[in-house]
């Protein structure tokens, strides 16, 4: 663990919620969720206040079947995190170094950069057709859950829920959620 989730939770996580919804166990990583935007929303509640973390549960619905594969859905994430926390202007040296290898890796699997940075110039090649679980499931989710809490020094919780938000808005449209499955309507 990396330390950016270990906050003790009093509240019910978004996450938790979501795991509810979807008739999955109880969890705060729901399979049914993006790995990566499961690890915004575990930041964002962990850096917000109780009356910011309620704010976020009626968002639940919003994460079901969103767990779609590729580098574009994770890439898009870390690279909007990180912009977040790179605009916020707070940062240690090595923290601006990790976040900005993280964000030219990001971009790098966008397209939009020749060259990924950081250990990626290293696993990509060498993990072939599995970096990009490799990717989604852990370095990834490392990154984003590092750029929100960079990015949590200097926001409040309407940018956190901001920022939710936008990730939210960032993932491609689902065919149809649980619920509705379940709903049998």
């Amino acid at each position: 663990m990396n330390g950016y989730g270990v906050v003790h939770r009093s509240d019910p996580c978004v996450m938790e919620l979501v795991s509810r919804l979807a008739r999955e166990p109880w969890t705060d990583r729901p399979a049914c969720v993006h790995p990566v935007l499961s690890a915004v929303a575990r930041a964002v509640h962990d850096h917000s206040s109780s009356a910011g973390r309620r704010e976020l549960l009626p968002l639940a619905p919003l994460f079901l079947d969103t767990a779609s594969p590729g580098f574009e859905p994770s890439a898009r994430l870390v690279a909007l995190c990180v912009s977040t926390a790179l605009a916020g202007g707070e940062l240690a040296g090595d923290e601006r170094r990790r976040l900005g290898a993280a964000h030219r890796t990001a971009l790098h699997l966008l397209g939009t950069e020749e060259h990924p940075a950081g250990s990626a110039r290293w696993w990509l090649p060498v993990l072939g057709h599995r970096s990009e679980a490799f990717y989604r499931t852990f370095v990834a989710t490392e990154h984003a859950a590092e750029a929100v809490a960079v990015a949590a020094r200097t926001a409040n919780d309407v940018r956190l829920k901001s920022l939710l938000k936008l990730c939210l808005a960032a993932q491609p449209s689902p065919s149809c959620s649980a619920s509705a499955q379940n709903s049998g309507s």
